[in-house]
C-alpha cells in the first residue's frame, strides 16, 4: 500500500510539469498590413491600419514600437519588432526587423 502511495504521489508530482503552455506577448500585425505602410501617412491613419502600438515612448512621443513574442514549451519561437518615426504628425521612417528562430519541432 505504502509503494502504490509514493508512485501515486510521483506521479501526481511529475504530470504536473509536462504541459507547458504558447505565451503570445505584444502585437501580432498581419504582414498584409505592415506593407500597406506609406511614409508620409498620418499617426491616425497608421493607428487605424495597425492598431495602438506595444510601447509609446513618454520621452520620444513620435516613436511607436510593435513588438511581438511567441514562446512555445518554455522557448523562444519568433520574435519580431516594427518601429515607426513620426516628424510634424507624419510617418518618416520604418524600421521592420523580424527574427525567426530555428525550432527543430513543430506543434
Amino acid at each position: 500500500m505504502r509503494k502504490i502511495l509514493i508512485l501515486l504521489c510521483l506521479f501526481t508530482l511529475t504530470s504536473c510539469s509536462v504541459y507547458k503552455i504558447d505565451i503570445q506577448q505584444g502585437n501580432a500585425l498581419d504582414s498584409q498590413k505592415v506593407q500597406q505602410l506609406r511614409l508620409g501617412m498620418t499617426k491616425q491613419q497608421v493607428s487605424f491600419l495597425l492598431g495602438s502600438a506595444m510601447l509609446q515612448d513618454a520621452f520620444h512621443k513620435d516613436r511607436w514600437d510593435y513588438l511581438y513574442r511567441l514562446e512555445h514549451d518554455g522557448k523562444e519561437m519568433s520574435k519580431s519588432t516594427l518601429t515607426l518615426y513620426f516628424e510634424d504628425g507624419k510617418l518618416t521612417r520604418i524600421d521592420n526587423s523580424r527574427y525567426q528562430a530555428d525550432v527543430a519541432t513543430k506543434y
